[in-house]
């Protein structure tokens, strides 16, 4: 046995342990973190698997955003009433646990069981990738193959941001997510959040910008950048803008907007939705990109911050 292959046993190990602590543990607080940290281990199973495109999304959204999301309603629960707190009845917990295996099985028999060599479609999706004018074959699966698939996924992040909205009281529609900012920020977390933005906006940008032809793409960069976004309003040196705020809309609704119109613009110009004219798909896929970007710098921001606590300013 190799040095590689015992590593990889090991992390394999490990991901099953921390999954396994993360399901057992009592407190919502506890299990939030453990899933953060799950995450980042899973991160690095996909890098060994040479999916860093997975990796990437894995640490971004998977670790990061749902992290936040899943570390701020434990936050909420604490104080909740008591009556969330009691345990499942043990009947409850028993069907619980045997529906859980059942899935678990059939996973895990769904993947033993796969043909070998599994059915694929990767000689024909590298075979049309300089059709496309790209070098990274996922960001050609995701914008040029099944394209309507991904517009409905950025639509999807744009009502679930409505959904959150539609949450706040009467009297605060309009206004502002979250409580007030803070006169005094804490000062570990503030001097975090001017150091860490500059930097993560540059490496985001450039996720983005390089997913064309390197692992990357529109999905990370957003995800980078909503984080920059999200440190510096947990660290109370800026307020998430009001929900009414026009500008923040066009930023949200930007990305499937401009998909959905040059997807109209193929059946036109490349006979066919959602299709590019020869020799222009590569600049095509860029702009949508970078609108789809700012979509999602925008939203999964929103989504944690939450509906709406203040009322409208006059």
């Amino acid at each position: 046995m190799t040095v590689v292959n015992a590593l990889d046993i090991g992390l394999a190990a490990l991901v099953l342990a921390l999954a396994a602590w993360t399901v057992a543990a009592r407190e919502a607080f506890a299990a939030a973190v453990g899933y953060v940290a799950y995450g980042l281990l899973l991160s690095l199973v996909w890098v060994r698997l040479f999916a860093v495109d997975v990796a990437l999304t894995e640490a971004a959204i998977g670790s990061g955003v749902t992290g936040v999301l899943l570390i701020r309603a434990a936050a909420r629960l604490r104080g909740a009433t008591p009556a969330l707190d009691e345990p499942l009845a043990p009947p409850l917990r028993f069907l619980a646990g045997v529906l859980c295996a059942m899935v678990a099985g059939a996973l895990a028999a769904t993947v033993l069981l796969m043909p070998d060599p599994a059915p694929t479609l990767a000689p024909q999706a590298v075979g049309n990738l300089p059709s496309t004018g790209l070098g990274n074959a996922v960001t050609a699966v995701l914008i040029s193959y099944r394209a309507f698939d991904t517009m409905l996924e950025k639509v999807v992040l744009v009502l679930a941001v409505v959904g959150v909205w539609s949450l706040a009281p009467d009297a605060c529609w309009g206004g502002s997510p979250g409580a007030p900012r803070p006169a005094r920020p804490e000062a570990a977390l503030a001097f975090l959040a001017q150091v860490l933005p500059p930097l993560g906006i540059v490496v985001g940008i450039h996720i983005f910008w390089v997913g064309a032809d390197e692992p990357g793409g529109a999905f990370q960069g957003g995800a980078i950048l909503a984080a920059m976004w999200m440190i510096t309003m947990m660290a109370g040196l800026t307020e998430a803008p009001p929900v009414s705020s026009t500008r923040l809309r066009l930023v949200l609704v930007s990305g499937p907007a401009v998909f959905l119109a040059i997807g109209l613009a193929g059946v036109v110009i490349a006979g066919g939705f959602l299709a590019y004219p020869s020799g222009s798909a590569k600049p095509l896929i860029l702009f949508i990109e970078a609108f789809m970007t700012l979509t999602i710098a925008a939203t999964l921001p929103m989504l944690v911050a939450g509906p709406p606590e203040q009322p409208p300013q006059p």
